[in-house]
């Protein structure tokens, strides 16, 4: 029999742990009771009674069934992903939302994929956001289309990070041990075989979303950083223009004086490429700063995340 681990990031979600698992049950006891299920929650440092409740519910259903890891503090749910992998060891890995968002049901129709297709990860992609307001909808579109221009890489617009995949995808996830972690991009940029499954956006079934648009714009930008160089070209370009427009601005300044349609003594010019030069700096400088700052995170080699609890015995994958 096939185990399916299933890795549960969480993060103050208390109300949906029995729920999700209930659903997830109920699937495995029947379309999917060849398989042997294995659910990993991590919880994120969460500060509500989110822990609790999985050690009620590893109480109940055992801790073959239900596994955990509780961290120090939140390290953010990139980290909970990639904790959840190093102790997945089941056939198949999936990894889903607690908030019900990621509809279990869809479970089955990823292992029929995986069985009878020659694929290696099954993927979700929304194909609605009735539940997003407008700025996060645009907000979202944007990023796919720039991300996807400036990387090089194929985002699919509505991807998400529900999926079913091989160990050996997983074991690659794994492989890429750098702490400002995207795990969008890594799915993309490690390849393999994946065919993409489309749902409706599904609403929460308890609590709110931990996704402010701040969170969402931190998040796209240290996806970009850690995927694409454009930034870094693109400020010589940008330094190459202004200088051409200072070039450009001085002649037309210098014939004017010699004709006398305007003096050369202006303040007011002075101070305007003053301005323009120096912002030019300070934006060369600004993306120089965000590329040393995750330089300087990686260079310290501090660990993804630190484990204050676990009912997990044995070696990590990797």
């Amino acid at each position: 029999m096939k185990t399916i681990s299933i890795v549960i990031p969480c993060y103050n979600e208390a109300d949906c742990i029995k729920l999700v698992y209930n659903e997830l049950n109920k699937i495995f006891s029947s379309q999917l009771s060849q398989y042997q299920m294995q659910v990993l929650f991590v919880d994120d440092g969460s500060s509500d009674h989110t822990m609790r409740e999985i050690k009620d519910l590893t109480e109940q259903e055992g801790e073959e069934k239900v596994k955990y890891i509780s961290f120090s503090r939140n390290f953010g749910k990139e980290a909970a992903i990639y904790a959840g992998f190093e102790y997945a060891k089941g056939d198949y890995v999936a990894v889903m939302d607690a908030d019900l968002q990621h509809p279990p049901a869809l479970l089955i129709e990823m292992v029929n994929c995986m069985e009878k297709e020659d694929v290696d990860c099954v993927g979700a992609k929304r194909v609605a956001r009735n539940g997003d307001s407008f700025v996060r909808k645009v907000f979202s579109n944007v990023f796919f289309t720039v991300f996807n221009r400036i990387t090089g890489m194929n985002f699919v617009q509505g991807m998400t990070d529900y999926r079913l995949m091989k160990q050996k995808v997983v074991a690659s996830i794994l492989s890429l041990q750098e702490r400002e972690r995207f795990t969008k991009g890594i799915y993309s940029w490690i390849g393999f075989h994946i065919k993409w499954i489309e749902y409706k956006d599904v609403e929460r079934k308890a609590g709110e979303s931990k996704w402010s648009v701040r969170s969402l714009w931190n998040y796209a930008l240290s996806g970009v950083i850690a995927f694409a160089v454009v930034p870094l070209r693109g400020i010589i370009w940008g330094g190459m223009l202004g200088v051409l427009v200072s070039v450009i601005y001085g002649i037309q300044l210098f014939v004017h004086s010699v004709t006398g349609a305007r003096p050369w003594q202006d303040t007011t010019t002075i101070i305007l490429l003053l301005l323009f030069l120096g912002s030019v700096i300070i934006t060369i400088l600004g993306v120089i700063g965000e590329y040393l700052a995750r330089i300087y995170l990686e260079v310290k080699k501090r660990p993804i995340y630190i484990s204050r609890e676990s009912n997990i015995i044995g070696e990590k994958l990797i």
